[in-house]
């Protein structure tokens, strides 16, 4: 969740990292900090808050030096406040730390230290790590870290530097990303690679376990016992243009708005027309594996549970296997029964989601298949699957995925097309999914361009307390969805049901001051949500209504409806959920809510 940036090497450290710490702002913080070694001297600074206040606080007086640490800070142990924001020193400040992650034995630590004489400045689990650093530091700064984690039980991705080693920084990584950036006699280290995509899109992965010391000389990685672990380099394909907002008042509409063309690369080269089929090279899955499969797991955490909902749908009805979704937060703790036979599907944008990660660990060891559906080329779980579908959507920036969920929808019905095809799916049938996925890149566009429209029904709804969203079937998981959306930026309560689930209980709640969304196309349950709009529509409710083009009977009913082209009803969820990111994003705006970086979210969360 938290951002790590560090740089040895040539230049002027100081301003380097803080403006690759800017391009981590949408991972979410509180707090945020640097450290330089300055002729040969430790300096550092630290505020609660944006790094606009950190940036004050140094009043144009950064620290000049050619290693530096930042840090952006997600409140896990202690309130976010100057000292409990990173880095942190030791008690000599001579040495600076910082880190992601939870210390889960941080407690017992603590005291053996303190009765040791340390002295802690901050509540934070972090500073344990400082002066267990501190503690076992010798003569190398390398063995001191690696001898510091043997102690440790938690979660880690950490930085440090020390003024007795002015030009090295040594990192290590267990359950939070770090990747090192490879320069000209200049390196990186940082939590995302986006901080470093200005200056090199060279990097090497560091695994669980790993410890990369860095040095203008060059860089090297060892396991905790320092033994030498050799690394491949990979680049990264993203460039800077593509984390800017490009124009974009936000990086959330941005991303809405490149929907039609994310899910263009999500679809290139994978759709088999003739064959009524899909071309998915990266499962490692022969034919016969797949056919031996009677049983899919789909696991996932907050947005991209939605579209496992949508997945659970599409392979049941169209591939004909038995499938569920779990939260992967629960998955683990609760005695799964899987095997051989079980296909787990993982699905998170970074790749780097603690608890899906821990879901997909969890169904390895008990022997099950694993896939992973994620976003980001070199990411943990895309490494640890035993395959999967990257969904090349670009970066993400923005705190609430948009243009994500669509493209993992999209690998889902392309996974199905690949199982239904070897099963019970026709080729007839395979052809039809193909032609109406080759026609959603052109339908998305033509959503998109009537923005406008949601903008104007946003701003009547800006101020509404409350919010019911309602679908059925394949859009039922919509309605979940639209209700995030709304509450993640703007604030505003919002629920998603079964529509006919308002019978039970939420029907209580509606009258003219309600507004209720329904996600209502033309589909196998139209009839049966035509009836519920009726029932709200009696209640004196305010309808909002996603409907297909040319319906004039809810367009007839609701207050105000949008319509959307009209697909096969598999696909409806991704033509659907486009008007309910807008409507969200608009309300938000409207109420001045900071849509990129919500209250309290960040976008990759890396502890569980």
């Amino acid at each position: 969740m938290c951002g790590i940036v560090g740089y040895v090497g040539k230049q002027d450290a100081g301003p380097l990292v803080l403006e690759a710490l800017k391009r981590l702002e949408y991972r979410g913080y509180d707090s945020a900090g640097i450290a330089v070694i300055q002729d040969g001297r430790l300096a550092v600074e630290k505020a609660a808050g944006k790094i606009a206040v950190l940036e004050q606080r140094l009043e144009g007086h950064l620290p000049r030096g050619c290693t530096a640490l930042a840090h952006t800070r997600w409140a896990t142990h202690g309130a976010p406040t100057d000292d409990n924001a990173h880095p942190h020193t030791d008690c000599g400040g001579t040495m600076a730390l910082v880190h992601n992650g939870i210390i889960e034995n941080a407690g017992t630590l603590r005291e053996r230290l303190q009765q040791c004489g340390h002295r802690f400045r901050s509540e934070t689990d972090t500073e344990v790590l400082a002066h267990l650093v501190e503690e076992a530091f010798t003569d190398s700064l390398e063995l001191a870290v690696a001898a510091a984690l043997r102690q440790v039980e938690g979660t880690y991705g950490i930085a440090v530097v020390s003024s007795r080693e002015p030009h090295t920084i040594v990192a290590a990584r267990h359950g939070s990303p770090l990747l090192v950036g490879l320069g000209d006699h200049e390196y990186f280290i940082a939590s995302d690679a986006a901080a470093m995509l200005a200056h090199t899109r060279s990097v090497v992965y560091l695994d669980d376990g790993e410890i990369a010391v860095l040095s203008p000389e060059g860089y090297r990685v060892t396991d905790l016992e320092t033994e030498p672990v050799e690394k491949s380099v990979s680049t990264v394909e993203w460039d800077l243009a593509s984390v800017e907002r490009g124009g974009f008042a936000h990086f959330m509409l941005k991303e809405i708005m490149e929907q039609a063309e994310a899910l263009e690369l999500t679809l290139r080269g994978r759709l088999l027309e003739d064959d009524g089929n899909a071309r998915l090279g990266g499962l490692n899955l022969a034919n016969e594996q797949l056919l031996e499969i009677d049983r899919v797991v789909l696991t996932a955490c907050g947005t991209s549970w939605h579209a496992a909902l949508i997945g659970e749908y599409l392979l049941e009805e169209l591939a004909r296997i038995p499938a569920e979704v779990e939260y992967a937060s629960e998955f683990r703790y609760r005695n799964p029964i899987l095997d051989h036979r079980t296909l787990v599907i993982g699905i998170s944008q970074s790749g780097e989601t603690a608890d899906t990660l821990a879901a997909i660990r969890e169904a390895k060891r008990r022997g099950a298949h694993t896939l992973g559906i994620v976003n980001v080329v070199g990411s943990t779980i895309a490494r640890e699957v035993g395959g999967g579908i990257y969904i090349h959507a670009g970066p993400e920036i923005g705190v609430a995925s948009t243009k994500a969920f669509t493209c993992q929808v999209a690998a889902l019905a392309l996974l199905t097309l690949r199982l239904g095809r070897l099963r019970a799916l026709s080729v007839l049938q395979g052809r039809e999914i193909v032609r109406a996925l080759r026609k959603l890149p052109g339908q998305m566009s033509q959503v998109l361009a009537r923005a406008a429209a949601v903008e104007r029904i946003g701003e009547q709804f800006a101020r509404a307390p409350n919010a019911l969203y309602l679908g059925r079937g394949y859009n039922f998981p919509v309605a979940l969805e639209g209700a995030l959306k709304l509450k993640e930026i703007s604030y505003i309560h919002a629920e998603g049901y079964p529509a006919a689930e308002i019978k039970h209980g939420p029907i209580a709640l509606i009258d003219e001051m309600m507004p209720v969304v329904f996600i209502a196309p033309r589909d196998a349950v139209y009839q049966k949500i035509l009836s519920n709009v009726q029932e709200v529509k009696a209640r004196r409710g305010r309808v909002i209504a996603i409907v297909t083009e040319g319906d004039a009977e809810i367009t007839g009913l609701a207050d105000h409806s949008f319509p959307i082209p009209e697909t096969i009803d598999p696909l409806t969820p991704l033509l659907s959920v486009i008007p309910l990111q807008l409507l969200a994003y608009y309300i938000a705006v409207r109420r001045g809510c900071d849509v990129d970086k919500p209250r309290n979210l960040a976008k990759s969360v890396t502890v569980e």
